[in-house]
């Protein structure tokens, strides 16, 4: 049912071979490199679930970045599904890159290769002070037309999350909250009374929503905000992202070198509360997603 481009570095070794991905016009047909584990688990029906390797180059310092890659994928098995980690690496080098165009490639190779559900860690959205920078996640606009279902944390503490919000209502992405209707911020459970649309409390409900969507055939996306299960105090992550946004302006950082140096500035303020919370998450998000038949 499902599909994926290829595995992280952490994989590189794997043999892969290059089909066309299936479902797309033949004008638009996407060629992939796909692992033997994803092609054994297209032909049985296994599920499969997509993860986004920005995790691993741009989220986490080393080595702790390959030991939450290796460790989510293991529980993704576990769980009886099948992990397909996206990334570019024997393709077209891209050097800067931004995490948001890798995240929105991820997406897209995942619907056009047939699976459903998308595990990260939190997506990115309308960035603070976007009067003055006009900064907006692509991601935002790519949910609205890529019918995948995001698992995530919500949106990154860092990140305007009311404005967040009145963006995916206004382009149709359907916000739900697993387990709670509170809108999880990341490292922390909640957003400062921000809601989800609606509240699932069961994988099987999530599943449902996801076949109702397919056989209407709609072209959105739509998040599954699932609360972190180690968050971070709300006030000291409130204060450490305070700090770095003062550090951003002070040293003129803007553009998409804010988000990775925000979340290295917050992990050092907090003194490594913040890593552990996001490994934590990521973890969590991959049992989540696994458990969603499909």
């Amino acid at each position: 049912m499902m599909l994926r481009l290829r595995a992280s570095t952490a994989m590189r070794g794997l043999r892969k071979s290059t089909i066309a991905a299936t479902g797309l016009p033949t004008s638009r047909q996407l060629h992939m490199k796909i692992s033997p584990a994803v092609k054994e688990a297209l032909r049985i029906g296994t599920p499969l679930v997509a993860l986004e390797s920005t995790i691993i180059s741009h989220g986490m310092p080393f080595p702790q970045n390959y030991t939450m890659a290796t460790e989510v994928e293991a529980l993704i098995r576990e769980y009886g599904a099948c992990p397909a980690t996206i990334a570019i690496l024997d393709g077209e080098i891209c050097v800067g890159l931004s995490t948001e165009q890798l995240h929105t490639l991820a997406s897209r190779i995942a619907h056009a290769a047939g699976i459903s559900v998308f595990v990260t860690g939190g997506i990115g959205g309308v960035h603070r002070c976007v009067e003055d920078t006009m900064d907006i996640s692509t991601d935002l606009m790519e949910l609205s037309r890529t019918p995948v279902a995001v698992v995530c944390a919500g949106v990154k503490s860092i990140l305007d999350i009311p404005r967040t919000l009145e963006f995916l209502e206004t382009y149709a992405v359907p916000v739900v909250g697993y387990q709670t209707r509170a809108f999880p911020a990341f490292f922390t459970t909640s957003s400062g009374g921000a809601q989800a649309h609606i509240q699932l409390n069961t994988p099987q409900e999530v599943a449902s929503l996801i076949k109702t969507s397919q056989d209407l055939n709609l072209p959105n996306g739509f998040l599954v905000a699932v609360p972190n299960p180690a968050p971070v105090d709300s006030e000291l992550i409130h204060l450490a992202i305070q700090d770095g946004l003062q550090e951003c302006r002070d040293k003129h950082i803007a553009g998409n070198a804010v988000t990775p140096f925000l979340l290295k500035r917050v992990n050092e303020l907090t003194q490594g509360v913040s890593l552990t919370s996001n490994i934590a998450l990521v973890k969590n998000n991959a049992v989540v997603g696994a458990k969603v038949p499909t």
